[in-house]
């Protein structure tokens, strides 16, 4: 058998083709906020290493948690920490999630970049998503109609914007709910009038950023904690990362890792 398999191989050498390599494998999926993170470092490992595959997918936190309980991806991207009910799945189904922490993140308020306001508090934001408030005039902008753009209920920034912002309060019926921040950004760059809230990362000259009680979204301010809307952003495993899987989050949280997690505009953990 040996004898064969070295004559394969010198048979394949002849003709000039390879013995195929298989590259090891994992699957991440889950947040829309942690995904550019995600895209970066992959893209990262596998210029370094052609041997390695990592596919890298979306869907929002509750996604990335779900794949995480039923086996079907290594690493559960999340803007949010796990829920007791999802906790309980896992142990149903003899896994255990493991909370790393990989960056932080603010939740920026967005309007449109015509708007003339600048700054709002807490409750002005709470009473807009709730309805208390539906003209731009009753905050000291023009006569316009406010236009709510949110997050739907898969995403963990519709968590954490709920539990921090709305205080368990519901959004109003008619605001129009996005799969990603990348589609609140969009829609709010081209809807005078609209508001929404995305993560730290997806700021750009396109969409105008309000200070959110006094404070304006950024590194320092995030990790002073004096920013009112911030929230870690976790990669789940189940239990302690091993093997490739811990690679990949050591190197996220590595000082090259957390220099590209601030390159693609979050906050690092330092």
């Amino acid at each position: 058998m040996k004898v064969l398999s070295k004559v394969l191989t010198l048979a394949l050498l002849a003709f000039g083709l390879t013995i195929p390599c298989y590259a090891e494998k994992i699957v991440v999926e889950g947040s829309t906020t942690v995904l550019p993170i995600a895209q970066k470092i992959a893209e990262m490992f596998m210029n370094n290493d052609p041997d390695i595959d990592i596919s890298i997918r979306g869907g929002g936190s509750g996604v990335g948690i779900a794949s995480l309980i039923d086996g079907t991806c290594d690493i559960g991207n999340s803007s949010r920490p796990i829920k007791d009910i999802e906790l309980d799945k896992a142990v149903t189904n003899g896994i255990s999630p493991k909370a790393n922490v990989i960056a932080m993140d603010g939740i920026c308020i967005i309007v449109h970049p015509s708007s003339s306001v600048s700054a709002l508090n807490k409750k002005q934001i709470k009473d807009i998503y709730a309805g208390a408030l539906s003209n731009w005039k009753q905050l000291g902008g023009s006569d316009e109609k406010i236009v709510i753009i949110s997050r739907d209920s898969s995403s963990g920034t519709f968590e954490a914007f709920g539990a921090l912002v709305l205080e368990g309060g519901k959004v109003r019926s008619d605001a129009l709910m996005q799969a990603s921040n990348q589609a609140v950004a969009s829609i709010v760059s081209r809807t005078p009038g609209a508001i929404g809230y995305v993560g730290l990362g997806y700021v750009t000259s396109s969409v105008k950023a309000v200070d959110v009680d006094g404070v304006k979204a950024s590194k320092e301010t995030v990790l002073s904690n004096k920013y009112p809307i911030a929230r870690p952003l976790f990669m789940y495993t189940n239990g302690t990362p091993k093997g490739l899987v811990k690679q990949f989050i050591d190197y996220i949280l590595s000082p090259e890792g957390q220099k590209l997690v601030e390159e693609e505009g979050f906050v690092g953990l330092k």
